[in-house]
């Protein structure tokens, strides 16, 4: 059971004790209440006890003491410009790596020129610039202002502010030519100073925004990010897909080799057999003729064999 759990189930009891007491001292139709205070008191404190809770009331007392301290450290240290700074570049870091491959984004690198942006990220059109300064002081002495005056004045001086460090964003990161994509990222930190921008400063965001500076959140970030992998991923699958395409086309090459190859040994060996087939053709007449002169040859043979005996009888 979680602390928040314990914490419901005990305010859970200490009404149904409440709602109790109150009937009892009701007495069900006006009547004198039936218990004192003390033993209202003490039957609370019996039951909690029992429970097991006033352990958990007291750990609960510490986790608020400890937030509320916590809470109180955050907001001094963000008073401070290089603690603030420190604090907004490393939740842009942590933002980062819980959403990005580690190969996809670095930090305080030397990516434009001499320039190091708080971090970047690799995108399918180009490197994208992130930065994560922003006048908090300016920003605080506008809200925490009474006098309406003082205010105005203040929200005027934090909207100068920020357009400066928009245009420092816009001339140092938005450079394509030098192989930055067509946008840069200007990150705040702090959603209630991010809506208070987007609420009274639309039309700045609005026209930087047009020269290529967009202003992000951190919630907002990770749904540009998400945005950019699946940009990052369809390129990687075009390459892949050119690659698969130079892939068949050398083997198609190497196939239509292999053809011309091949045609040329088949010709060969057509060539070959014709003459093979020639060859025997010539070979037969040849066996014939020699079989024709063989049968010639034993056909006079006998002829002058059994001439000759007569010849010598007509002598005689």
């Amino acid at each position: 059971m979680t602390t928040l759990e314990v914490a419901l189930g005990a305010a859970t009891v200490v009404l149904a004790l409440s709602v109790l007491v109150l009937a009892v001292r009701d007495g069900g139709g006006g009547g004198p209440a039936q218990l004192d205070e003390a033993q209202l008191q003490s039957s609370v404190g019996n039951a909690i006890a029992g429970l097991g809770l006033d352990g958990t009331a007291a750990q609960i007392e510490t986790h608020a003491r400890e937030m509320k301290q916590f809470h109180s450290d955050v907001e001094q240290m963000l008073r401070t410009p290089q603690h603030r700074g420190s604090f907004g570049e490393q939740q842009l870091e942590t933002i980062l790596a819980d959403q990005l491959p580690p190969d996809m984004f670095g930090t305080q690198e030397a990516v434009v020129g001499n320039k190091r942006p708080d971090a970047h990220v690799e995108t399918a059109d180009g490197l994208v610039a992130i930065d994560a300064k922003f006048p908090l002081e300016a920003y605080e002495r506008a809200v925490n202002a009474d006098d309406p005056e003082v205010r105005a004045r203040h929200e005027q001086e934090f909207a100068r502010r920020v357009e400066d460090q928009l245009d420092k964003i816009a001339t140092a990161y938005v450079r394509p030519d030098e192989g930055t994509a067509e946008f840069a990222f200007a990150f705040i930190p702090s959603e209630s100073v991010y809506y208070h921008l987007v609420t009274e400063e639309y039309d700045m965001l609005r026209e930087y925004t047009s020269r290529g500076v967009q202003v992000v959140s951190p919630l907002t970030l990770g749904q540009k990010l998400e945005l950019v992998k699946a940009g990052v991923h369809a390129q990687r699958l075009s390459e892949e897909a050119l690659a698969v395409q130079e892939r068949l086309q050398r083997l198609g090459q190497r196939f239509d080799e292999f053809a011309d190859d091949w045609d040329t040994c088949v010709r060969h060996l057509s060539n070959a057999k014709d003459r093979a087939d020639d060859a025997d053709a010539a070979f037969e007449r040849l066996r014939s003729e020699f079989d024709r002169i063989d049968s010639l040859s034993l056909d006079g043979g006998d002829d002058a064999t059994v001439r000759e005996p007569l010849s010598r009888g007509r002598e005689d």
